[in-house]
C-alpha cells in the first residue's frame, strides 16, 4: 500500500517553485504518495503544534515550540541574505522612531515577528492576515506593517515607505549571517528510514526546480499574488537558491543564534538545541 505523506506549505511562488517537481509528477516517488496542503504560514505553525502534518513548512521561530515533535530537514530553508521582512508605513520615518507604534504582524509565531521584537521590543502588535497587511496600513488601521512574502517587492506600489529591512539589520548585527525565516520540518515519529527517503525526494524536488527554472517559474507564477514574471523571478531567486539545497554551516549557525537571541530576550520560553535530520 502507498504511504501518504502530507506536505504543507504556503500558497506563494517560492514554495510553489520548490515543490514543482512533486506537484507535477516529475519524480518517481515509489510507494510514497505526496499530498500537498496550502495554507498561510501562521496557520501551518499552529497546525504543527498539534502534530497534524507529516511534513510542513514552518517558521524558524515556531520550531522553538515544535522541536520535541519535529526535526528540521537540511534543505528547504528560506533565508534572507541581507534582506528579509520589511517594516513599511504610510509616511516615511526613521527606525529609531518605531517605538510605541502599532504594527500589523502576520502572526506571533512567525520569524518576522521574532525579528521585529528583537529589533524593537517596544511596539504594540496586532495580527493581520499576511496578504491584507499592506491594505491595512494603507487604510490607516495600523501605523506600520510587517511585510513578508511577495509584499516585500510590492509595498511601494501602494504608496508605502520602507522603515527598516529586518534582514539587513540582522546581517549588521551578526557580521553577515543570513536571517533564518522558514524551514521544512518532518515529524520524528516517521522513523529514520522513512525520514531519509522523504528527505531525499524533497531535496530532489528543489534541485529539479533549480535545474528546470523556466518551467518551474511558469508553475510558480500562478501563486505570485500580483507579481509579473520579472518580479516573480526576482522573488523566487531571493528565497530558492543554492542555500535552499543545504543551510550550510553558517546557515545552521544562524538558526541557532536566532533562537538563542530569542530566548535571551525572553521571547522564547526555553533554550532550544537545533537538530537537523541526517545529522
Amino acid at each position: 500500500m502507498p504511504r501518504t505523506i502530507r506536505v504543507a506549505h504556503s500558497p506563494d511562488s517560492d514554495d510553489a517553485f520548490m515543490f514543482y517537481a512533486l506537484a507535477e509528477g516529475k519524480l518517481d516517488t515509489g510507494d510514497i504518495e505526496f499530498v500537498h496542503e496550502l495554507q498561510d504560514i501562521e496557520t501551518l505553525n499552529r497546525r504543527a503544534l498539534n502534530g497534524e502534518l507529516e511534513v510542513t513548512a514552518a517558521s524558524i521561530h515556531a520550531y522553538a515550540y515544535l522541536s520535541d515533535r519535529y526535526i528540521l530537514l537540511p534543505h528547504g530553508a528560506s533565508m534572507g541574505e541581507g534582506y528579509g521582512p520589511r517594516l513599511v508605513a504610510r509616511e516615511p520615518f526613521s527606525p529609531d522612531q518605531l517605538a510605541g507604534r502599532r504594527v500589523a504582524v502576520p502572526g506571533t509565531l512567525t520569524s518576522a515577528y521574532l525579528a521585529l521584537k528583537l529589533f524593537q521590543p517596544d511596539v504594540e502588535t496586532e495580527v493581520v492576515d499576511f496578504d491584507h497587511i499592506i491594505e491595512h496600513v494603507a487604510a490607516g488601521r495600523a501605523d506600520v506593517g510587517l511585510i513578508i512574502h511577495e509584499g516585500q517587492l510590492t509595498y511601494a506600489d501602494h504608496g508605502l515607505h520602507l522603515v527598516a529591512d529586518l534582514g539587513e539589520w540582522w546581517g549588521r548585527e551578526t557580521s553577515g549571517l543570513p536571517l533564518p525565516l522558514g524551514g521544512n520540518l518532518i515529524r520524528r515519529d516517521l522513523g529514520p528510514g522513512l525520514i531519509t527517503r522523504v528527505s531525499a525526494l524533497l531535496r530532489a524536488s528543489i534541485a529539479y526546480a533549480l535545474e528546470h527554472r523556466e518551467a518551474a517559474l511558469a508553475h510558480a507564477l500562478a501563486y505570485g499574488r500580483g507579481l509579473d514574471s520579472t518580479r516573480a523571478d526576482e522573488f523566487v531567486g531571493m528565497y530558492v537558491n543554492p542555500r535552499t539545497l543545504d543551510y550550510g554551516e553558517d546557515g545552521r549557525r544562524a538558526v541557532q543564534l536566532f533562537l538563542d537571541r530569542g530566548f535571551e530576550a525572553g521571547l522564547i520560553p526555553r533554550r532550544v538545541q537545533v537538530e537537523f535530520a541526517g545529522g
